[in-house]
């Protein structure tokens, strides 16, 4: 299932002329500015941290995952050896006050939640002068659906389960005064691999502080779960109850309830708001779990469940005795197309690794001792960058990053030196703009058309169990090619590879500036009606 927001924005005259004469945004935090009139680091951003130094109390590891604005890394408490999660948020990124402000208020609430089994807890926060750095409970039980899949035999029992779960986060979130605006599969990740873990929402990056009755109006979450108010922009807390509902309807189907090639058809189809219980496995599906699915998604928030009744639905309250019978392969096939990486992603990366010459060996051993500052036999990313700029390389982050992972080759999240030789080798070729993606999409482009064609691709992921599967080398085709004429072009492959890890995550200010414009067109188009 592709991003519907992954297309580019089409910009029509009218819109030209308003950025144009678009004023100056007086939010904005000019760090350049700031830093030439003698700042000495950047503003602040947290209240009050745990401290300044984390290397003092944690040593930070491999990364586990990225987002907009910070990485995830594995850390480890030097003190007990007990290990957290720390999301590291460059100030570099955070470009205006509103960036700050999310930031801070994602740190005030998690510290404003009481201890619950299924919220990731707060541990520490620090703060210097170029990032602040979130330490939490670590999940390594990995994602909800990757989880369904792996069982093999996927319920409406375990559906109810996961459901309950998911609504009891959302009670006690809006008992405590808080809206998440962002339920979605992906911000569920399980404490361990136990088969008793606990399921745990761990972003609470757009949730925001709420009194009773208080409307928002800002465009946020990610488009297949937001409800039809936030479209029309004046909502409450009511929009987590319809995103839960989203998520019980692919729980027990595989697909969304409301989807589209389009950005423009998936909004109207949340406002259309009608649900579909025809395709199989519905008419399997028990009259329960259909009822609280329709009441879950009324498209009129007033008429819709609470939390609170939504866990008192006779179906979420005998959840134990709901049918044990399987909904059948096809569900399962399609909540692995949710769960299914950027497998074309990390096999460019290793053939960019791959395909390097032998030229200059010997001057490279000198540039590893140059890095490997204590001898570790080892160098982390920030060794790298560091050392490659004593070296007279200016590359940037991205490329910075590309390296590691094409690098990484067992994933500890270091550079051995075997490693190190690989991608210092092929370093001359990172200095022409784009060229290591042109060699990579060359490789996958046999037939030199400019083009990777379906039986390209294929034949590419062949070697691979994981991707060679006919259901996900079409998953990675519909969500790859944009312009849906069955290829992937330079361009389309190009905007992949520079995406985030899952280009199905929608970065939060593209999804608010889309959806920001499509509300505003389809209540010029008379389909959206607009705030009174």
């Amino acid at each position: 299932m592709g991003n519907c927001c992954a297309t580019p924005p089409v910009v029509d005259d009218e819109q030209k002329k308003e950025k144009k004469t678009k004023k100056p945004n007086p939010f904005a935090v000019d760090y350049d500015a700031f830093q030439s009139n003698g700042g000495s680091h950047r503003p602040s951003v947290l209240k009050d941290p745990t401290g300044r130094e984390i290397e003092l109390q944690y040593e930070l590891g491999r990364e586990l995952g990225r987002g907009e604005f910070g990485i995830t890394y594995l850390c480890t408490d030097r003190a007990t050896g007990e290990k957290f999660a720390c999301k590291s948020i460059s100030k570099q990124k955070l470009r205006t006050a509103v960036d700050i402000e999310d930031v801070r208020r994602e740190v005030e609430i998690m510290k404003h939640l009481p201890k619950h089994p299924n919220i990731v807890s707060l541990k520490d926060t620090y703060e210097d002068d170029n990032a602040v750095h979130i330490v939490m409970e670590l999940c390594e039980g990995g994602e909800l659906f990757d989880r369904i899949v792996a069982r093999g035999h996927y319920t409406e029992r375990a559906a109810a389960a996961v459901t309950k779960t998911i609504v009891e986060v959302v009670q006690m979130c809006h008992m405590h005064g808080v809206m998440h605006r962002d339920l979605k599969p992906e911000n569920f990740l399980f404490a361990d691999m136990k088969e008793t873990a606990h399921l745990k929402a761990i972003d609470f990056g757009l949730s925001v502080f709420f009194k009773p009755g208080e409307k928002f109006t800002e465009i946020v979450g990610s488009p297949y779960y937001m409800a039809p108010e936030v479209l029309k922009r004046k909502y409450g807390q009511e929009i987590d109850v319809w995103s839960a509902g989203v998520i019980l309807y692919i729980l027990l189907c595989g697909v969304p309830p409301f989807w589209a090639e389009t950005e423009q058809g998936v909004a109207q189809a949340i406002i259309r708001s009608v649900v579909d219980f025809r395709r199989d496995p519905w008419p399997k599906v028990s009259d329960n779990a259909k009822d609280l699915v329709k009441k879950m998604l009324h498209p009129d928030p007033k008429q819709r469940l609470t939390a609170q009744e939504v866990l008192d639905h006779p179906w979420l309250l005998n959840a134990k005795k709901a049918p044990n019978v399987s909904l059948g392969e096809t569900v399962r096939a399609r909540l692995k197309q949710f769960s299914v990486m950027n497998k074309l992603k990390k096999r460019a990366l290793r053939v960019i690794a791959e395909h390097l010459s032998v030229e200059e060996v010997a001057s490279i051993k000198e540039g590893f001792k140059l890095m490997d500052i204590n001898n570790k036999g080892k160098i982390d990313k920030d060794e790298l960058k560091m050392g490659l700029h004593k070296l007279g390389h200016q590359v940037p982050d991205s490329d910075v990053q590309i390296l590691m992972e094409a690098g990484d080759v067992d994933k500890d999240g270091y550079l051995d030196y075997q490693e190190f030789v690989a991608i210092s080798v092929h370093l001359k070729k990172m200095g022409d703009n784009d060229e290591h993606l042109h060699k990579s999409f060359e490789f996958f482009d046999r037939n030199q058309s400019g083009y990777i064609e379906i039986e390209e691709l294929r034949d590419a992921l062949a070697d691979d169990v994981e991707t060679s599967s006919e259901e996900v080398i079409n998953s990675i085709m519909h969500d790859v090619d944009t312009d849906k004429d069955e290829r992937i072009s330079y361009d389309e492959f190009a905007a992949m590879m520079k995406a985030g890890t899952d280009w199905r995550k929608a970065s939060r200010q593209y999804s608010r500036d889309r959806f920001n414009s499509l509300s505003l067109k389809l209540m010029k188009d008379g389909s959206v009606p607009s705030i009174s």
